[in-house]
Protein backbone atom coordinates (compact mmCIF):
# COMPACT_ATOMS: atom_id res chain seq x y z
CA UNK A 1 0.00 0.00 0.00
CA UNK A 2 2.89 2.39 0.74
CA UNK A 3 4.23 2.11 -2.82
CA UNK A 4 0.79 2.60 -4.30
CA UNK A 5 -0.01 5.72 -2.27
CA UNK A 6 3.32 7.30 -3.20
CA UNK A 7 2.33 7.24 -6.86
CA UNK A 8 -1.40 7.80 -6.66
CA UNK A 9 -3.53 9.63 -4.13
CA UNK A 10 -6.38 7.56 -2.81
CA UNK A 11 -9.59 8.88 -1.38
CA UNK A 12 -11.65 6.79 1.00
CA UNK A 13 -15.35 7.01 0.33
CA UNK A 14 -16.85 8.91 3.28
CA UNK A 15 -20.02 7.73 4.91
CA UNK A 16 -21.63 9.05 8.03
CA UNK A 17 -23.41 5.86 9.02
CA UNK A 18 -21.96 4.51 12.30
CA UNK A 19 -20.51 1.01 12.19
CA UNK A 20 -22.34 0.07 15.38
CA UNK A 21 -25.75 0.38 13.67
CA UNK A 22 -24.86 -2.53 11.38
CA UNK A 23 -25.59 -6.03 12.65
CA UNK A 24 -22.31 -7.26 11.16
CA UNK A 25 -20.46 -4.44 12.95
CA UNK A 26 -18.55 -4.00 9.69
CA UNK A 27 -18.48 -1.27 7.08
CA UNK A 28 -16.85 -1.57 3.66
CA UNK A 29 -15.68 1.65 2.03
CA UNK A 30 -14.57 2.20 -1.56
CA UNK A 31 -11.11 3.60 -2.31
CA UNK A 32 -11.29 6.23 -5.06
CA UNK A 33 -8.69 7.89 -7.22
CA UNK A 34 -8.72 11.55 -6.20
CA UNK A 35 -6.86 12.74 -9.34
CA UNK A 36 -8.42 13.18 -12.74
CA UNK A 37 -11.99 13.82 -13.77
CA UNK A 38 -13.38 10.29 -13.64
CA UNK A 39 -13.74 8.46 -10.33
CA UNK A 40 -12.27 5.02 -10.42
CA UNK A 41 -12.70 2.47 -7.62
CA UNK A 42 -9.26 1.13 -6.77
CA UNK A 43 -10.20 -1.25 -4.01
CA UNK A 44 -12.10 -1.43 -0.76
CA UNK A 45 -11.37 -0.97 2.92
CA UNK A 46 -13.39 -2.91 5.50
CA UNK A 47 -13.60 -1.60 9.07
CA UNK A 48 -14.82 -3.93 11.82
CA UNK A 49 -15.82 -2.83 15.32
CA UNK A 50 -15.31 -5.23 18.19
CA UNK A 51 -15.57 -4.93 21.96
CA UNK A 52 -13.18 -6.78 24.21
CA UNK A 53 -14.66 -9.07 26.80
CA UNK A 54 -13.05 -6.96 29.52
CA UNK A 55 -15.21 -3.97 28.61
CA UNK A 56 -18.24 -5.93 29.83
CA UNK A 57 -16.85 -6.52 33.30
CA UNK A 58 -18.52 -4.57 36.09
CA UNK A 59 -18.88 -4.54 39.84
CA UNK A 60 -22.07 -3.89 41.78
CA UNK A 61 -21.63 -2.51 45.28
CA UNK A 62 -23.74 -1.29 48.17
CA UNK A 63 -21.97 1.51 50.03
CA UNK A 64 -22.74 3.15 53.35
CA UNK A 65 -21.06 5.54 55.75
CA UNK A 66 -21.15 5.81 59.51
CA UNK A 67 -20.57 8.64 61.99
CA UNK A 68 -20.19 11.42 59.45
CA UNK A 69 -19.49 14.90 60.76
CA UNK A 70 -22.58 17.07 60.96
CA UNK A 71 -22.02 20.28 59.02
CA UNK A 72 -25.60 21.57 59.04
CA UNK A 73 -26.58 23.93 61.83
CA UNK A 74 -30.24 23.02 62.24
CA UNK A 75 -30.43 19.51 60.82
CA UNK A 76 -28.27 16.55 59.90
CA UNK A 77 -26.25 16.54 56.68
CA UNK A 78 -27.53 15.37 53.29
CA UNK A 79 -24.53 13.38 52.02
CA UNK A 80 -23.75 11.85 48.65
CA UNK A 81 -20.67 10.14 47.25
CA UNK A 82 -18.69 11.05 44.16
CA UNK A 83 -16.34 8.46 42.70
CA UNK A 84 -13.54 9.57 40.35
CA UNK A 85 -10.90 7.62 38.45
CA UNK A 86 -7.26 8.72 38.80
CA UNK A 87 -5.62 9.23 35.40
CA UNK A 88 -1.98 9.05 34.37
CA UNK A 89 -1.48 12.81 34.62
CA UNK A 90 -2.34 12.64 38.32
CA UNK A 91 -5.73 14.29 37.99
CA UNK A 92 -9.08 12.60 38.42
CA UNK A 93 -12.22 12.22 36.29
CA UNK A 94 -15.64 11.82 37.97
CA UNK A 95 -17.29 8.57 36.88
CA UNK A 96 -20.23 8.18 39.28
CA UNK A 97 -22.39 10.06 41.77
CA UNK A 98 -24.78 8.46 44.22
CA UNK A 99 -28.15 9.87 45.11
CA UNK A 100 -28.41 12.22 48.09
CA UNK A 101 -29.53 10.66 51.38
CA UNK A 102 -31.51 13.30 53.20
CA UNK A 103 -30.84 14.23 56.81
CA UNK A 104 -28.53 11.37 57.77
CA UNK A 105 -25.08 10.93 59.31
CA UNK A 106 -25.19 7.17 58.66
CA UNK A 107 -26.33 7.04 55.03
CA UNK A 108 -26.97 3.85 53.06
CA UNK A 109 -27.04 4.35 49.28
CA UNK A 110 -28.81 2.33 46.63
CA UNK A 111 -26.60 -0.29 44.93
CA UNK A 112 -24.24 1.23 42.36
CA UNK A 113 -22.77 -0.41 39.28
CA UNK A 114 -19.36 0.56 37.89
CA UNK A 115 -18.11 -0.83 34.59
CA UNK A 116 -14.47 -1.48 33.80
CA UNK A 117 -14.70 1.34 31.26
CA UNK A 118 -15.37 3.62 34.23
CA UNK A 119 -12.82 2.33 36.74
CA UNK A 120 -10.13 1.06 34.32
CA UNK A 121 -8.95 -1.97 36.29
CA UNK A 122 -9.39 -3.35 39.78
CA UNK A 123 -5.98 -1.95 40.75
CA UNK A 124 -6.59 1.53 39.35
CA UNK A 125 -6.89 4.15 42.15
CA UNK A 126 -10.27 5.75 42.71
CA UNK A 127 -11.01 8.92 44.67
CA UNK A 128 -14.14 8.52 46.80
CA UNK A 129 -15.46 11.80 48.17
CA UNK A 130 -18.37 12.42 50.49
CA UNK A 131 -19.97 15.80 49.98
CA UNK A 132 -22.09 18.03 52.19
CA UNK A 133 -20.37 17.43 55.49
CA UNK A 134 -16.96 18.19 53.91
CA UNK A 135 -14.97 17.83 50.72
CA UNK A 136 -12.80 15.00 51.95
CA UNK A 137 -11.72 12.20 49.69
CA UNK A 138 -9.71 9.02 49.95
CA UNK A 139 -7.79 6.98 47.38
CA UNK A 140 -9.16 3.45 47.05
CA UNK A 141 -9.21 0.97 44.19
CA UNK A 142 -11.95 -1.50 43.33
CA UNK A 143 -9.69 -4.18 44.81
CA UNK A 144 -9.53 -2.16 48.06
CA UNK A 145 -13.33 -1.89 48.14
CA UNK A 146 -13.61 -5.64 47.60
CA UNK A 147 -11.24 -6.15 50.56
CA UNK A 148 -13.39 -3.90 52.75
CA UNK A 149 -16.37 -6.08 51.87
CA UNK A 150 -14.56 -9.36 52.54
CA UNK A 151 -13.11 -8.19 55.87
CA UNK A 152 -16.33 -6.41 56.94
CA UNK A 153 -14.39 -3.34 58.02
CA UNK A 154 -14.63 0.35 57.21
CA UNK A 155 -12.15 2.90 55.89
CA UNK A 156 -11.85 6.34 57.48
CA UNK A 157 -12.21 9.48 55.39
CA UNK A 158 -9.27 11.86 55.53
CA UNK A 159 -8.56 15.53 54.83
CA UNK A 160 -5.15 16.23 53.25
CA UNK A 161 -2.95 18.65 55.15
CA UNK A 162 -2.66 22.16 53.74
CA UNK A 163 0.86 22.50 55.10
CA UNK A 164 4.17 21.14 53.90
CA UNK A 165 4.31 18.23 56.34
CA UNK A 166 2.06 16.00 54.21
CA UNK A 167 0.07 14.78 57.23
CA UNK A 168 -3.59 13.90 56.80
CA UNK A 169 -6.36 14.48 59.28
CA UNK A 170 -8.23 11.24 59.90
CA UNK A 171 -11.96 11.75 60.34
CA UNK A 172 -14.39 9.79 62.47
CA UNK A 173 -16.62 9.01 59.49
CA UNK A 174 -16.05 5.68 57.75
CA UNK A 175 -16.98 4.10 54.43
CA UNK A 176 -18.29 0.51 54.39
CA UNK A 177 -18.97 -1.90 51.51
CA UNK A 178 -21.99 -4.03 52.45
CA UNK A 179 -22.31 -5.87 49.13
CA UNK A 180 -19.78 -6.56 46.38
CA UNK A 181 -20.53 -8.56 43.23
CA UNK A 182 -18.57 -8.92 39.99
CA UNK A 183 -20.74 -9.34 36.92
CA UNK A 184 -20.85 -8.98 33.17
CA UNK A 185 -23.17 -6.50 31.50
CA UNK A 186 -24.63 -6.16 28.06
CA UNK A 187 -23.28 -3.07 26.36
CA UNK A 188 -24.94 -0.31 24.37
CA UNK A 189 -23.36 -1.88 21.28
CA UNK A 190 -25.00 -5.24 22.05
CA UNK A 191 -28.45 -3.67 22.02
CA UNK A 192 -27.93 -1.49 18.93
CA UNK A 193 -26.35 -4.21 16.82
CA UNK A 194 -29.17 -6.62 17.69
CA UNK A 195 -31.91 -4.34 16.42
CA UNK A 196 -32.71 -1.83 19.18
CA UNK A 197 -33.37 1.70 17.94
CA UNK A 198 -33.08 5.29 19.12
CA UNK A 199 -36.11 7.31 17.96
CA UNK A 200 -35.33 11.00 17.53
CA UNK A 201 -37.77 13.81 18.43
CA UNK A 202 -37.20 17.57 18.44
CA UNK A 203 -38.91 20.61 19.99
CA UNK A 204 -38.01 24.20 19.05
CA UNK A 205 -38.56 27.30 21.20
CA UNK A 206 -40.79 29.90 19.50
CA UNK A 207 -41.04 32.24 22.47
CA UNK A 208 -40.01 35.87 22.39
CA UNK A 209 -38.36 36.77 25.64
CA UNK A 210 -38.28 40.37 26.87
CA UNK A 211 -35.96 42.05 29.35
CA UNK A 212 -37.73 44.80 31.29
CA UNK A 213 -35.92 47.72 32.87
CA UNK A 214 -36.83 51.11 34.37
CA UNK A 215 -35.37 54.25 32.89
CA UNK A 216 -37.67 57.21 33.52
CA UNK A 217 -40.53 55.06 32.26
CA UNK A 218 -41.17 51.34 31.72
CA UNK A 219 -39.55 50.13 28.54
CA UNK A 220 -39.07 46.72 26.96
CA UNK A 221 -36.08 45.44 25.07
CA UNK A 222 -36.34 42.29 22.93
CA UNK A 223 -33.75 39.67 23.79
CA UNK A 224 -32.36 36.50 22.24
CA UNK A 225 -34.94 35.06 19.81
CA UNK A 226 -36.28 38.42 18.68
CA UNK A 227 -37.72 39.04 15.22
CA UNK A 228 -36.72 36.12 12.94
CA UNK A 229 -36.28 38.59 10.07
CA UNK A 230 -33.63 40.51 11.98
CA UNK A 231 -29.98 39.39 11.67
CA UNK A 232 -29.72 39.82 15.47
CA UNK A 233 -32.29 37.10 16.07
CA UNK A 234 -31.27 33.56 16.95
CA UNK A 235 -34.01 32.46 14.53
CA UNK A 236 -32.60 34.45 11.60
CA UNK A 237 -32.24 32.36 8.42
CA UNK A 238 -29.05 33.54 6.77
CA UNK A 239 -29.40 33.71 2.94
CA UNK A 240 -25.74 32.72 2.65
CA UNK A 241 -26.60 29.31 4.09
CA UNK A 242 -24.85 29.76 7.41
CA UNK A 243 -26.79 27.83 10.05
CA UNK A 244 -28.32 29.64 13.00
CA UNK A 245 -28.04 28.17 16.50
CA UNK A 246 -31.30 26.20 16.21
CA UNK A 247 -30.40 24.75 12.82
CA UNK A 248 -26.92 23.86 14.02
CA UNK A 249 -28.24 21.92 17.03
CA UNK A 250 -30.81 20.07 14.89
CA UNK A 251 -28.28 19.11 12.22
CA UNK A 252 -25.40 18.09 14.51
CA UNK A 253 -27.49 15.95 16.85
CA UNK A 254 -29.95 14.68 14.24
CA UNK A 255 -27.28 13.51 11.81
CA UNK A 256 -25.89 11.20 14.48
CA UNK A 257 -29.11 9.83 15.96
CA UNK A 258 -30.93 9.38 12.63
CA UNK A 259 -28.82 6.33 11.83
CA UNK A 260 -30.16 4.57 14.91
CA UNK A 261 -33.75 5.05 13.66
CA UNK A 262 -34.81 2.74 10.82
CA UNK A 263 -37.70 4.73 9.32
CA UNK A 264 -36.18 8.19 9.99
CA UNK A 265 -39.59 9.67 10.64
CA UNK A 266 -39.17 12.17 13.46
CA UNK A 267 -41.80 13.90 15.60
CA UNK A 268 -41.08 17.64 15.39
CA UNK A 269 -42.82 20.28 17.51
CA UNK A 270 -42.62 23.94 18.31
CA UNK A 271 -43.69 25.57 21.57
CA UNK A 272 -44.53 29.06 22.77
CA UNK A 273 -45.67 30.37 19.36
CA UNK A 274 -48.92 31.88 18.13
CA UNK A 275 -50.13 29.66 15.28
CA UNK A 276 -52.26 30.60 12.27
CA UNK A 277 -55.49 30.33 14.30
CA UNK A 278 -54.27 33.07 16.64
CA UNK A 279 -53.85 30.79 19.66
CA UNK A 280 -50.59 30.46 21.57
CA UNK A 281 -49.63 26.79 21.57
CA UNK A 282 -47.08 25.12 23.81
CA UNK A 283 -46.83 22.05 21.58
CA UNK A 284 -47.73 22.46 17.91
CA UNK A 285 -46.69 20.41 14.90
CA UNK A 286 -43.65 22.05 13.36
CA UNK A 287 -44.77 20.99 9.88
CA UNK A 288 -48.06 22.86 10.24
CA UNK A 289 -49.93 19.66 9.44
CA UNK A 290 -52.74 19.22 11.95
CA UNK A 291 -52.96 15.51 11.28
CA UNK A 292 -49.32 14.54 11.59
CA UNK A 293 -46.38 15.60 13.74
CA UNK A 294 -43.72 13.53 11.97
CA UNK A 295 -41.32 14.72 9.29
CA UNK A 296 -38.87 12.70 7.21
CA UNK A 297 -35.18 12.97 7.98
CA UNK A 298 -33.12 15.80 9.41
CA UNK A 299 -33.69 17.77 6.23
CA UNK A 300 -37.44 17.45 6.90
CA UNK A 301 -36.98 18.99 10.36
CA UNK A 302 -34.96 21.88 8.93
CA UNK A 303 -37.54 22.52 6.20
CA UNK A 304 -40.46 22.41 8.67
CA UNK A 305 -38.63 24.77 11.03
CA UNK A 306 -37.95 27.30 8.26
CA UNK A 307 -41.57 27.16 7.12
CA UNK A 308 -42.86 27.61 10.67
CA UNK A 309 -40.88 30.84 11.04
CA UNK A 310 -43.11 32.30 8.30
CA UNK A 311 -46.36 30.94 9.71
CA UNK A 312 -45.92 31.20 13.49
CA UNK A 313 -45.56 34.40 15.52
CA UNK A 314 -43.12 34.29 18.42
CA UNK A 315 -44.94 34.59 21.73
CA UNK A 316 -44.63 32.96 25.15
CA UNK A 317 -44.27 32.05 27.96
CA UNK A 318 -41.68 29.24 27.92
CA UNK A 319 -43.31 25.96 28.98
CA UNK A 320 -41.59 22.57 28.67
CA UNK A 321 -44.33 20.51 30.32
CA UNK A 322 -46.64 19.96 27.29
CA UNK A 323 -43.79 18.91 24.97
CA UNK A 324 -42.32 16.49 27.52
CA UNK A 325 -45.74 14.98 28.19
CA UNK A 326 -46.28 14.42 24.44
CA UNK A 327 -42.89 12.74 24.09
CA UNK A 328 -43.57 10.61 27.19
CA UNK A 329 -46.95 9.54 25.80
CA UNK A 330 -45.32 8.32 22.57
CA UNK A 331 -42.68 6.43 24.59
CA UNK A 332 -45.36 4.90 26.82
CA UNK A 333 -47.50 3.79 23.87
CA UNK A 334 -44.52 2.01 22.32
CA UNK A 335 -44.31 -0.31 25.33
CA UNK A 336 -47.59 -1.99 24.39
CA UNK A 337 -46.21 -3.31 21.10
CA UNK A 338 -42.42 -2.99 21.12
CA UNK A 339 -39.70 -2.77 23.77
CA UNK A 340 -36.93 -2.38 21.19
CA UNK A 341 -37.31 1.39 20.98
CA UNK A 342 -35.76 4.11 23.08
CA UNK A 343 -36.75 7.74 22.51
CA UNK A 344 -34.53 10.83 22.51
CA UNK A 345 -36.16 14.28 22.70
CA UNK A 346 -34.01 17.28 21.74
CA UNK A 347 -35.30 20.59 23.15
CA UNK A 348 -33.65 23.79 21.88
CA UNK A 349 -34.45 26.87 23.94
CA UNK A 350 -33.28 30.41 24.60
CA UNK A 351 -35.31 31.25 27.67
CA UNK A 352 -36.10 30.82 31.32
CA UNK A 353 -38.86 28.37 32.23
CA UNK A 354 -42.21 29.58 33.50
CA UNK A 355 -43.34 26.07 34.50
CA UNK A 356 -40.29 24.74 36.37
CA UNK A 357 -42.27 22.61 38.84
CA UNK A 358 -44.61 21.29 36.13
CA UNK A 359 -41.55 20.38 34.08
CA UNK A 360 -40.05 18.56 37.07
CA UNK A 361 -43.32 16.64 37.53
CA UNK A 362 -43.30 15.62 33.86
CA UNK A 363 -39.65 14.53 34.02
CA UNK A 364 -40.16 12.47 37.18
CA UNK A 365 -43.06 10.62 35.51
CA UNK A 366 -41.02 10.17 32.33
CA UNK A 367 -38.06 8.69 34.24
CA UNK A 368 -39.89 5.33 34.23
CA UNK A 369 -40.12 5.34 30.42
CA UNK A 370 -37.64 4.60 27.58
CA UNK A 371 -36.90 8.29 27.12
CA UNK A 372 -33.95 10.69 27.39
CA UNK A 373 -34.13 14.46 26.99
CA UNK A 374 -31.32 16.55 25.56
CA UNK A 375 -31.56 20.31 26.10
CA UNK A 376 -29.50 22.84 24.16
CA UNK A 377 -29.49 26.38 25.51
CA UNK A 378 -28.90 29.04 22.84
CA UNK A 379 -28.24 32.72 23.45
CA UNK A 380 -27.09 34.49 26.58
CA UNK A 381 -29.90 33.69 29.03
CA UNK A 382 -29.40 32.56 32.62
CA UNK A 383 -29.75 28.78 32.33
CA UNK A 384 -29.64 28.00 36.06
CA UNK A 385 -33.01 26.24 35.82
CA UNK A 386 -31.66 23.93 33.12
CA UNK A 387 -28.80 22.93 35.41
CA UNK A 388 -31.43 21.99 38.00
CA UNK A 389 -33.22 19.78 35.48
CA UNK A 390 -29.91 18.14 34.53
CA UNK A 391 -29.55 16.98 38.16
CA UNK A 392 -25.77 16.55 37.91
CA UNK A 393 -25.33 17.94 41.44
CA UNK A 394 -26.28 14.66 43.10
CA UNK A 395 -29.92 15.62 43.71
CA UNK A 396 -32.42 13.68 41.65
CA UNK A 397 -35.51 15.57 40.59
CA UNK A 398 -38.46 15.56 42.98
CA UNK A 399 -42.07 16.04 41.93
CA UNK A 400 -44.61 18.27 43.68
CA UNK A 401 -45.97 15.15 45.40
CA UNK A 402 -42.55 14.17 46.79
CA UNK A 403 -41.80 11.40 44.30
CA UNK A 404 -38.11 11.07 43.34
CA UNK A 405 -37.09 10.43 39.73
CA UNK A 406 -36.22 6.79 39.04
CA UNK A 407 -33.16 7.86 37.05
CA UNK A 408 -31.54 10.92 35.50
CA UNK A 409 -32.87 11.36 31.95
CA UNK A 410 -31.77 14.95 31.19
CA UNK A 411 -28.55 16.27 29.68
CA UNK A 412 -28.19 20.06 29.28
CA UNK A 413 -25.53 21.92 27.31
CA UNK A 414 -25.36 25.71 26.76
CA UNK A 415 -24.18 26.19 23.20
CA UNK A 416 -21.97 29.10 24.24
CA UNK A 417 -19.86 26.64 26.26
CA UNK A 418 -18.98 24.48 23.24
CA UNK A 419 -18.49 27.15 20.57
CA UNK A 420 -14.81 27.52 19.84
CA UNK A 421 -13.90 24.59 22.08
CA UNK A 422 -12.46 21.17 21.39
CA UNK A 423 -15.72 19.36 22.23
CA UNK A 424 -18.68 19.49 19.85
CA UNK A 425 -22.34 19.83 20.75
CA UNK A 426 -22.85 16.18 19.86
CA UNK A 427 -20.03 14.94 22.10
CA UNK A 428 -21.29 17.00 25.01
CA UNK A 429 -24.96 16.11 24.60
CA UNK A 430 -24.58 12.42 23.86
CA UNK A 431 -21.97 11.70 26.54
CA UNK A 432 -24.58 10.43 29.01
CA UNK A 433 -27.05 8.92 26.52
CA UNK A 434 -25.62 5.36 26.36
CA UNK A 435 -25.60 5.22 30.17
CA UNK A 436 -29.20 6.45 30.39
CA UNK A 437 -30.22 3.92 27.75
CA UNK A 438 -28.53 1.08 29.64
CA UNK A 439 -29.93 2.15 33.01
CA UNK A 440 -33.44 1.81 31.60
CA UNK A 441 -32.82 -1.56 29.91
CA UNK A 442 -31.15 -3.01 33.00
CA UNK A 443 -33.85 -1.72 35.35
CA UNK A 444 -36.47 -3.54 33.23
CA UNK A 445 -34.25 -6.60 32.67
CA UNK A 446 -34.61 -6.10 28.91
CA UNK A 447 -31.92 -8.03 27.10
CA UNK A 448 -30.61 -7.70 23.55
CA UNK A 449 -31.67 -10.23 20.96
CA UNK A 450 -29.25 -13.11 20.56
CA UNK A 451 -29.06 -12.69 16.78
CA UNK A 452 -25.93 -10.77 15.86
CA UNK A 453 -24.44 -10.72 19.36
CA UNK A 454 -21.02 -12.34 19.80
CA UNK A 455 -21.05 -15.40 22.05
CA UNK A 456 -18.93 -13.64 24.67
CA UNK A 457 -21.68 -11.11 25.37
CA UNK A 458 -24.63 -13.47 25.85
CA UNK A 459 -23.86 -14.19 29.47
CA UNK A 460 -26.27 -13.44 32.27
CA UNK A 461 -26.15 -9.99 33.82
Amino acid sequence: MAAMTSQRALKIERRKQPIVTKKSRSLTLNLHNRNGHALKILGTLTVHAEETAASRNAVEMTLRCSQLDNKDMFSKSDPFLRISRVVETGGSIPVFKTEVVQNSLNPLWKPICLTMQQFGSKANPLVIECFDFNNSGDHKSVADLEKLYEEKVGAHFTIPSSGHQGHEKVLKGQLFVDEFLEKQLYSFLDYISSGFELNFMVAVDFTERFVWFMYWNLTSCPASNGNPRSPDSLHYIDPSGRLNAYQQAIVEVGEVIQFYDSDRRFPAWGFGGRTHDGIVSHCFNLSGDRGGFEVVGVEGIIAAYAAALHNVTLSGPTLFGPVIRNAAEIAAQSLSYNNNKYFVLLIITDGVLTDLQETKDALVRASDLPLSILIVGVGTADFTQMEILDADNGHRLESSTGRIATRDIVQFIPMRDVHGGQISIVQSLLAELPGQFLSYMRSRDIRPHTIGIPQSSTQEH
